[in-house]
């Protein structure tokens, strides 16, 4: 049986004083795994990825993390799981001072990594996304599919164990997001555990043993039984 990397018990996450925005979340996402968070706007899917990436504690339950109680891990060993889980956020969060390459080798200078041993990894990354010519640029200059993928890239230079992408095909064409699904597939098949939150469940079908985690309202659902039977994307009609 594979081994679970996380899980979540009977989690509740409220902000403030008003209504729970989770509610009851419990599941398990094994090492190596490829999972889809699936579920409509506004139904919590930010939130559940918050939570994986320890940006948020839960208000109640439990979260375990690498075999360990995260909830009421000291804050001083926080930094130390946060540097185990890479994070592609929704709107890239590059810096925009910086080139490409700066972008993807910030996580290891802050790690402590020496400049004179960045240049062969972040080298070997920018060419893994397909931008090796493109270094030297800085954000602005950069479409907003290769932004993702210097995010990507920055995301998975550490070699984390697990990667939580929020809606990284939402702001793309569909040969680029097909771009992106082959990278994530490519990053699992080498042990990396993958949780791609998206609206799209289409894109289940596109990746193999690919699992899907659904939340709607706050709370996991599957009420159509997709988990079992995911849905294939509809055929595209020929022309007469």
């Amino acid at each position: 049986m594979a081994k679970s990397i996380a899980q979540f018990e009977n989690v509740g996450l409220r902000y403030g004083t008003g209504a729970e925005t989770l509610s009851d979340i419990s599941f398990t996402l094994d090492e190596g795994g490829f999972y889809f968070l699936t579920g409509p706007s506004g139904a919590g899917k930010t939130s559940l990825l918050k939570l994986l990436y320890l940006a948020l504690r839960p208000s109640r339950g439990l979260i375990r993390l690498f075999d360990e109680d995260v909830v009421t891990l000291p804050r001083g060993r926080l930094p130390g799981f946060r540097r185990r889980i890479g994070v592609v956020f929704q709107d890239f969060r590059l810096v925009p001072h910086l080139s490409a390459f700066d972008n993807i080798a910030l996580p290891l200078r802050v790690s402590g990594v020496e400049e004179k041993d960045l240049f062969e990894p972040v080298s070997e990354m920018l060419a893994w996304v397909g931008l090796a010519d493109r270094s030297s640029a800085r954000p602005a200059t950069l479409s907003g599919g290769e932004q993702q993928r210097v995010a990507i890239a920055r995301a998975v230079i550490g070699r984390p164990e697990i990667l939580v992408a929020d809606e990284p095909t939402g702001n793309v064409d569909p040969e680029m997001a097909a771009r992106l699904l082959h990278l994530f597939d490519g990053l699992n098949k080498l042990g990396t555990t993958l949780v791609v939150a998206t609206h799209d469940v289409h894109l289940l079908s596109r990746v193999a043993n690919a699992a899907m985690i659904r939340i709607d309202g706050g709370r996991l659902s599957d009420p159509t039984g997709l988990l079992k039977n995911p849905p294939r994307e509809p055929r595209r009609r020929r022309d007469s």
